[in-house]
């Protein structure tokens, strides 16, 4: 069932000032409709890999075999990878229940973890406390030379070996990164071929931020439980209303990525708002997507990641009365008529007879209702994306209309959505500090 949007109440006729005119919506729209056509291109002549992941099956079985090997009498599994190695995993990951409030730690199957922060009480911790013979280890990074990456891979395998079980590494451990190439080093290729284990290669033309629809995000989704083939017919069901030929006005990433640009001189931060637990490490996949993607030459706009309802006790006021600075994206989920039932006398009780009869879905439902129109009536503009119901197919194809609105937009904005460059100098200055304090 496909996402139902709308840009309706990011509007001026709709909202006021505050929102896009018409004439300004017309000719970011007729932009768009170029870098549609140059998208367009890129799939047609496969210069762009991501436009055809989404069509891809032969890995999956290689993915889903990984997956099998790292449960099987494993308590515990640990990626390791920072960025987009891990935040498009854990946006998966979290569809399956992990790190959802109140239930993560009570959903079935080994327990994982994302190590996606590099902390020396945290990991420490961490180590000290696993069943390293019943914990199973990913180390992932796409050059091989991803500093915090290769130090938790060094300090894991050191425990592991001071724990007496040196022998176990090649069934411990797995590792992701590109092929090896002559006369480029990869330090964590070097490093777990030595203890022999084995890699699985990271596709060398999708970096890390694009690469949730590759191994990197399938192989946690895979050893969660997830349907991955389901998850890539999402995305390619994003695809398709790109591939289609529809005018751009029809095709849902050139409209976000058109209104995005257009209001970005007066709306410098884009607000990510999802109503449902599991979709809150979706909305910090998407800050980084946003923002490294697009933050480059003095431009960009400020992504923000919220969740809702429980934001609306802490960010809506400012949203609402503070600065007329943002783009919303409200995202809602089909949750009417799902969850607990109100009982009658206890709602009474309560003060509450409304509630009588309804469920927690209901409120929540009305709630992402209200938020939209409150934001809209007050001069705020918010394009609405609707999820009939959240799995692995639906997932599949938010994550790939993003991926694809960030790409057009920064076509739209004159600069590479792929590079880091500003990412990159801090890297070198850290290892110089590194070794020369």
């Amino acid at each position: 069932m496909p996402l139902a949007w709308s840009i309706e109440n990011a509007r001026a006729e709709r909202i006021g000032p505050g929102g896009l005119a018409a004439a300004d919506l017309a000719d970011a729209i007729a932009r768009a409709g170029e870098a549609l056509e140059w998208l367009r291109a890129r799939h047609a002549d496969g210069s762009l890999p991501l436009l055809r992941v989404p069509a891809e099956r032969s890995d999956l079985p290689v993915i889903e075999a990984a997956a099998a090997r790292l449960r099987s009498g494993a308590t515990d599994i640990v990626f390791l990878g920072t960025g987009g190695s891990s935040l498009g995993g854990q946006a998966l990951a979290q569809l399956a229940g992990h790190a959802v409030p109140g239930i993560g730690l009570l959903r079935e199957g080994p327990r994982l973890h994302f190590m996606d922060n590099l902390d020396p009480e945290t990991y420490a911790g961490l180590l000290a406390k696993l069943p390293l013979g019943q914990t199973r280890f990913v180390a992932i990074s796409k050059s091989g030379g991803t500093g915090e990456t290769l130090m938790q891979t060094i300090a894991a395998l050191a425990a592991v070996k001071n724990a007496g079980r040196a022998a176990q590494i090649p069934d411990l451990f797995l590792g992701l990164s590109e092929p090896a190439a002559p006369g480029k080093p990869n330090g964590l290729r070097a490093l777990l071929g030595a203890h022999k284990v084995a890699l699985i290669d990271h596709h060398t033309g999708i970096g890390g931020r694009y690469s949730v629809l590759t191994n990197v995000g399938l192989l946690p989704a895979a050893v969660a439980g997830l349907d991955i083939g389901a998850i890539r017919g999402g995305a390619a069901a994003a695809l398709a209303s790109v591939l289609d030929r529809h005018a751009p006005g029809k095709v849902p990433p050139a409209v976000g990525a058109a209104l995005a640009v257009a209001l970005a001189a007066n709306k410098p931060i884009a607000v990510m708002l999802a109503y449902a637990d599991r979709l809150e490490r979706f909305t910090r996949w998407y800050v980084q997507l946003w923002a490294e993607s697009l933050g480059k030459n003095g431009g960009g706009t400020t992504p923000i990641a919220a969740l809702g309802p429980v934001d609306q006790h802490s960010q809506l006021q400012l949203f609402i009365a503070g600065p007329r600075d943002k783009l919303f994206t409200v995202v809602t989920v089909g949750s009417g008529g799902r969850g607990p039932r109100i009982d009658a006398g206890l709602a009474r009780l309560a003060g509450e007879s409304d509630f009588a009869g309804k469920t927690i879905g209901d409120l929540v439902a009305a709630q992402g209702r209200a938020t939209i129109e409150t934001l809209a009536r007050n001069g705020c503009p918010v394009r609405s994306i609707h999820l009939p119901r959240l799995d692995p197919e639906s997932l599949g194809e938010l994550l790939m209309h993003f991926m694809l609105e960030t790409i057009l937009a920064a076509h739209l904005m004159g600069v590479d959505a792929f590079d880091q460059p500003a990412v990159e100098e801090g890297k070198v200055l850290a290892k110089r500090y590194l070794v020369a304090p």
